[in-house]
């Protein structure tokens, strides 16, 4: 059965962002639409659904890793700090963010606490997880097998 670390983050981030969003439990703060998520940012995100997207990426890489704290999600999603015409250097993401991910992530099961004040992912957390990776490489086949097909149907009407 396939599992999280057998996909693209990409297409694991973007599939669960869409189940968290479907799903409607992740309670999402009144917020979201001003905050910046980096003190180095200039404008908050785009993308309206950046908090959904933003606790996916947290939710997989707590999977992978089995001990995370704010501090280390605060630098994964940190970025380059352009100091004007000075060199730049990497800037951490805001913490309160990261924790605010953290605690909308552990409202509906998917994370826990430990007793050293980092995360980690529950049992169930972990089956929904896998659940999700499973249904996009399935539905990765399906298109694979789809587009076999429309080939095959292709060169039939060429001969």
């Amino acid at each position: 059965m396939p599992g999280v670390r057998d996909i693209s983050a990409e297409a694991f981030i973007t599939a669960y962002a869409s189940h968290l969003k479907r799903s409607g439990k992740l309670e999402v703060p009144a917020w979201v639409d001003l905050v910046k998520t980096g003190a180095f940012k200039e404008l908050p995100p785009a993308d309206p659904d950046w908090y959904y997207v933003r606790s996916a990426a947290v939710a997989r890489h707590i999977y992978l890793r089995k001990d995370v704290g704010i501090g280390a999600l605060t630098k994964l999603h940190g970025g380059r700090n352009r100091r004007g015409n000075r060199p730049s250097h990497h800037a951490d993401s805001s913490a309160s963010v990261q924790r605010k991910v953290c605690q909308s992530l552990e409202k509906i099961g998917v994370l826990e606490q430990t007793d050293n004040g980092g995360r980690r992912i529950t049992q169930d957390g972990q089956r929904d997880l896998d659940r999700i990776a499973t249904a996009v490489v399935e539905a990765a086949k399906e298109a694979e097998d789809d587009e076999e097909e429309e080939e095959e149907e292709e060169e039939e009407e060429e001969e």
